[in-house]
């Protein structure tokens, strides 16, 4: 359970005890009170709700997504919010000298302002992913807005690249049923993760380097793959500083052979592995 969505249950448990020794005390005078209040409790679980079935990573409420196959050794490597020059080149580097592959998935806008960047992600053999046009939250639009972000980006990059575009993950996870009606029409899977590196707020690259391990070593003892959410761009403008994000990739690659550890991309994860683990 989301920690908002557990203190709204529990303001809503306290609260509904206050108000039933109210009544007590002050006797039926207080029943219209009773009732506003119980109704904003409702409310208040209502939204944790939506927000619980829209944010995290593992709910099927509205839909489900791919995660993760159940290989622990595997570990697919995405970064989102590309492309953005020159952390996502930088990346580029470091994954050639280890010969990995990797799953971007990059913004619309971001791809027209460096088509030349994302069609060098594509022919170094990277799977490229859609992200939307803009990065809005697209569990608060419409079927008319929600369809023309992801379908707009998704021709887009497709023009770019010249190869078909078949995954899509939303903006800081955020879906509603309108979402997965259009990538079900659009023939896109969606894709959540399972690892969440912190790295757009991480003070070091080791501080990235230790959440990307503790979340790798979680999913091997759940026998489960690894999906680890990473950046190498922002949705607040071109130019983000990613330099721990690269440093902490070079890092994790360099002992991934000690550790046992596969990297993969996401099409080597059968659609039958959708939702099937659990996230940080």
């Amino acid at each position: 359970m989301l920690p908002a969505f557990r203190s709204k249950v529990y303001a809503c448990v306290s609260g509904g005890a206050r108000i039933a020794t109210l009544h007590t005390m002050l006797g039926s005078s207080s029943v219209n009170a009773a009732w506003i209040a119980a109704s904003a409790c409702a409310a208040g679980l209502a939204v944790g709700g939506f927000h619980y079935a829209a944010l995290w990573p593992a709910s099927r409420i509205f839909g489900r997504s791919l995660i993760a196959g159940d290989d622990p050794a595997e570990v697919a490597l995405t970064y989102d919010d590309g492309p953005n020059d020159p952390y996502t080149g930088q990346l580029m580097e470091v994954l050639a000298r280890n010969q990995i592959r990797a799953t971007f998935f990059v913004i619309g806008r971001y791809v027209r302002q460096k088509p030349r960047l994302a069609r060098a992600l594509h022919e170094a053999g990277h799977l490229i992913g859609c992200h939307t046009m803009t990065h809005p939250r697209l569990m608060y639009m419409g079927p008319k807005r929600i369809r023309a972000e992801i379908a707009d980006a998704t021709a887009l990059i497709e023009d770019i690249i010249g190869s078909r575009v078949r995954f899509f993950r939303p903006p800081f996870g955020a879906r509603n049923p309108a979402v997965f009606r259009t990538l079900t029409e659009l023939r896109l899977t969606p894709v959540m993760w399972n690892v969440t590196s912190w790295d757009w707020k991480a003070r070091s690259a080791a501080e990235i380097e230790r959440h990307l391990e503790r979340g790798i070593a979680l999913n091997q003892r759940r026998d489960s793959g690894s999906n680890v959410l990473m950046h190498d761009g922002s949705h607040l403008g071109m130019g983000t500083d990613r330099r721990r994000t690269v440093t902490a990739t070079a890092n994790l690659l360099g002992t991934a052979t000690r550790d046992g550890i596969r990297f993969v991309t996401l099409d080597r994860w059968s659609p039958t592995a959708l939702g099937d683990t659990a996230p940080l």
